[in-house]
């Protein structure tokens, strides 16, 4: 029985399913979530501890990245198990202090959650045993409009994570939304999308406007050019 209470504890949400409900104290004042968010993209975000040096790169990383990404209709939400009180005298030592690859009087605006009982950790499962039984890892929650979770990724406490690939993964997120396509290994804007399989290239072929667009390299793998000024076009913010 405390097998399963234990896991039930660490349990982690899947692609696919709503986001998990929670009121919290942040920084930016209370929020209630993914509620206040409808309508928006959000990268939910979690990070071990205010106060340590791979998280404060990271947090620098994202205010700097901010505006980049709301051009894109999506919202930054992070978390610690840690204080408000710590929580504000770290983002002000951050911005008062703190001056790393060019980034200085970095001010950190997008709500950091105050998770000192560590139930929003716990239902998101942002707490993993086998790294640390007090500590957040790096967890990252890509929710759409609909409040949704479409993709997570985790890093270890040890490893600050690649903003080039968040940006990517909300990007992609996104234009495959739109366009009712696939993205293949690496794609960014302005690369081939693949055609989501029909059967066969000839039936694929038959149901796109642009046939002659279309490239197949064999029956279950066809894909079609998405000029990237189309992509910005549906995704940037008026």
């Amino acid at each position: 029985m405390e097998t399963n209470q234990k896991e039930t504890m660490h349990a982690m949400p899947r692609i696919g399913d709503p986001a998990p409900e929670f009121k919290a104290v942040t920084t930016q004042g209370p929020i209630n979530f993914p509620g206040d968010f409808k309508g928006d993209w959000v990268i939910l975000f979690s990070h071990p501890a205010d106060f340590t040096p791979v998280c404060t790169s990271e947090f620098m990383t994202f205010a700097v990245m901010e505006e980049k990404f709301a051009a894109v209709n999506c919202k930054l939400v992070g978390l610690s198990i840690d204080g408000i009180y710590s929580h504000i005298a770290w983002l002000r030592t951050i911005k008062e202090k703190i001056e790393y690859r060019g980034m200085k009087d970095v001010e950190v605006k997008f709500p950091l959650i105050e998770d000192i009982t560590m139930e929003v950790a716990n239902k998101y499962g942002m707490v993993q045993p086998g790294e640390s039984e007090t500590k957040a890892v790096r967890a990252v929650f890509f929710i759409d409009p609909k409040g949704v979770i479409r993709t997570i990724i985790y890093y270890p406490l040890s490893l600050g994570r690649n903003f080039d690939e968040l940006y990517r993964v909300v990007v992609a997120l996104q234009a495959a939304d739109a366009f009712g396509v696939a993205m293949p290994a690496d794609w960014r804007p302005g690369d081939d999308v693949i055609v989501p399989t029909a059967g066969s290239c000839g039936v694929a072929k038959e149901r796109m406007e642009s046939k002659e667009d279309m490239k197949c390299y064999d029956w279950f793998f066809c894909t079609k050019p998405l000029p990237e000024e189309k992509v910005w076009s549906k995704l940037k913010k008026k």
